[in-house]
């Protein structure tokens, strides 16, 4: 708990909700003065949600923010900022044909009779620099500086805006290497020596236990806990982060291995050494027909890669992929649609459903792509598959014609895959199928899994929560820092496949 007196900021009872979704229940949150604090969670644990509200990009629907101990209402972004709470992004919001100097004092510069003064400018934001311990020629365009350095210029403007309180660091390292990340750890420890409360949200866990001094944890938009980084394992905070199911499934398990009893003869799918240069470290991969293949590991190790890969959304610079017996040669999602490859993609809201179309019209999408522009669906065949696929599914909408968009978020998801069963796919990549929605709706999905593999279908099963990839998956791919480290057997137990994520196994 934070002492009395030092909260800088205190988030109590927040509640946000979009579109029927909750994205965030009755979460608390505080950052004390002279504090790093990582925010942590799985891509939906509701990160972004919870610093949209504290920086008046969102405003919650219940709950209450303070800072300095008086409550708050964060109007806008601007307004954030004249309290002192700034913001820095993973992309940097700069000028790269501006100078450093130029970037950290935009809109601020000093002036002399109507002129720019450059050289007092130059001066200026050379001090602010050295005051966080960094040395550089602030004359230099900041496009020609290295990633590291655009970090430290985005850092040193949105002090000199705000005189920040607050400062918020999303995904900072994401595009640094070792000598840079510690370059900005320095950085982050010389603000907090200067009273500076850091938010620093990152999925990169062994960063979080060298610079951060408390941890929250958040997963499908609820406070798991706030700990002191001393107090905390590696492994206990995994385990924080991808959490267990509260309902029993033992049915599940048990059809999937009476499924696994029947799986044999020469594989569906097979990678040889494939892989992507900055994306994907080369790897194998064997999957046949009626196999459930789960692929297991922290956000950013590679699982979304993979998914890329096998659907032809990247492109490969090594290795080959062979499906049917046969060599890969045109790699595109069309050409992957044409060899009866589905992808259901991560991101539902930006890669999934189109929200102005009606529930039948996002269903028959797949489809129509297959048969070509030139070969329409009549509208009567259009209205059968959806109506089939909505039974099948049971997708709570009034009718076929309901714009996707006012359906809950497990619905939506519901017709995602029904856009692909409609194209009757023999492998199916599902990646991240039961992210943001209710309990019941996934036990639908996951019983759907089984019985697609049932029928002889092969499936890439994705998911944050290791339980749903343990009781779906025949086998269980390990990935750590992109990269595969171990496969198993789909009965193996979760400590042993959570020791391998943590890099202990």
């Amino acid at each position: 708990m934070a002492e009395p007196g030092k909260e800088i900021v205190s988030m109590k009872g927040i509640y946000k909700s979009f579109l029927g979704v909750q994205a965030l229940e009755n979460v608390d949150f505080t950052l004390n003065r002279s504090e790093i604090h990582a925010l942590i969670g799985e891509n939906g644990a509701g990160k972004s949600t919870l610093i949209k509200v504290l920086t008046g990009v969102e405003q919650p629907d219940t709950g209450t923010v303070m800072l300095d101990q008086q409550k708050i209402a964060i109007r806008s972004p601007q307004h954030a900022q004249t309290l002192g709470i700034s913001t820095v992004y993973q992309e940097t919001n700069l000028c790269p044909h501006l100078s450093v100097a130029e970037n950290i004092l935009i809109g601020r510069e000093p002036m002399r009779f109507g002129f720019i003064d450059k050289k007092t400018m130059n001066d200026r934001a050379k001090r602010i620099l050295q005051g966080l311990g960094v040395d550089l020629d602030v004359t230099q365009t900041l496009g020609a500086c290295s990633v590291a350095i655009q970090q430290m210029a985005a850092i040193a403007r949105a002090l000199e805006i705000s005189s920040a309180k607050v400062l918020v660091l999303d995904e900072p390292t994401s595009s640094l290497d070792i000598s840079e990340v510690e370059q900005l750890f320095q950085v982050m420890r010389k603000l907090r020596e200067n009273g500076v409360g850091i938010i620093f949200i990152t999925h990169f866990l062994d960063q979080v236990f060298e610079v951060a001094d408390r941890i929250t944890v958040l997963r499908n938009g609820k406070l798991v806990g706030t700990y002191e980084t001393t107090s905390l394992t590696r492994l206990e905070l995994i385990q924080s982060m991808i959490g267990r199911s509260l309902a029993e499934y033992d049915n599940m398990t048990k059809a999937k291995l009476e499924i696994g009893q029947h799986i044999a003869g020469e594989a569906f799918l097979e990678t040889k050494e494939l892989g992507l240069t900055g994306s994907v470290e080369p790897f194998d991969l064997e999957l046949h027909a009626g196999e459930v293949v789960g692929l297991a590991g922290l956000l950013g190790s590679g699982r979304t890669e993979i998914a890329q890969l096998l659907f032809g959304i990247t492109t490969p610079d090594k290795g080959s992929i062979t499906i049917d017996g046969k060599l890969v040669k045109d790699y595109s999602p069309i050409a992957s649609i044409m060899r009866h490859v589905a992808l259901c993609p991560e991101d539902r809201k930006a890669q999934g459903i189109v929200g102005d179309l009606t529930v039948r019209e996002n269903i028959i999408l797949a489809m129509q792509a297959r048969l070509g522009w030139f070969k329409y669906l009549s509208q009567q065949k259009q209205y059968e598959i959806a109506d089939k696929y909505i039974n099948l599914l049971n997708i709570a909408t009034p009718s076929a014609d309901q714009p996707v968009k006012n359906l809950s978020g497990g619905n939506q998801q519901k017709v995602i895959l029904a856009r692909w069963l409609a194209t009757n796919p023999e492998l199916l990549i599902l990646d991240e199928p039961t992210r943001g929605i209710d309990v019941g709706a996934k036990a639908e999905i996951q019983k759907l899994v089984l019985l697609l593999a049932e029928e002889g279908k092969s499936c890439v099963f994705i998911s944050s929560e290791l339980d749903e990839v343990l009781r779906c998956s025949h086998r269980i791919m390990v990935l750590r820092d992109r990269k595969k480290v171990a496969e198993f057997a789909g009965d193996v137990d979760e400590q042993t496949v959570l020791h391998t994520i943590g890099g202990s196994g």
